[in-house]
């Protein structure tokens, strides 16, 4: 498997969820954690509530969309998978965002803004099981 290195789209990707961070603190008082933001949107304490993470979510999809409407050639997405090991991969995530009290853009980008020491020893952990998972999948599964 081959893996390109994009440093402007993923510094441009980075921009994007630092200032969707710094927005969503500043305008709406809340942290920026897109698993907190999914399960609210089922489960909105009022209208207003659902509403702010509904336009937040249909932006997160729009994406591609934008890049048609940007570039004029729609986004290649390659996913080297199958079906059944994307749902798994799911699952083992829903199940660590679980026991973690939150996911990677929570804990990694807005809990290390805010210095918070679980968020912070989270964030390492998510990145060492990230680098085995990697090792696993590429050296001894042979992906």
């Amino acid at each position: 498997m081959v893996t390109e290195f994009t440093p402007f789209l993923s510094l441009g990707g980075g921009v994007l969820i630092g200032l969707a961070s710094v927005l969503l603190m500043a305008f709406r008082g809340r942290i920026y954690g897109a698993t907190g933001v999914l399960a609210g949107f089922f489960t909105p304490a009022n209208a207003a509530d659902w509403a702010w993470r509904a336009l937040l979510l249909a932006g997160m999809v729009s994406g591609p969309l934008v890049y048609l409407l940007v570039s004029g050639k729609a986004a290649l997405v390659q996913v080297p998978v199958s079906t059944s090991m994307i749902l798994l991969g799911g699952l083992i995530v829903g199940v660590g965002v679980t026991l973690g009290s939150g996911c990677t853009s929570g804990h990694g980008i807005c809990g290390i803004a805010r210095m918070s020491p679980r968020s912070i020893t989270a964030t390492i952990v998510f990145m060492i099981a990230t680098a085995v998972t990697v090792f696993v999948a590429r050296h001894l599964i042979g992906g």
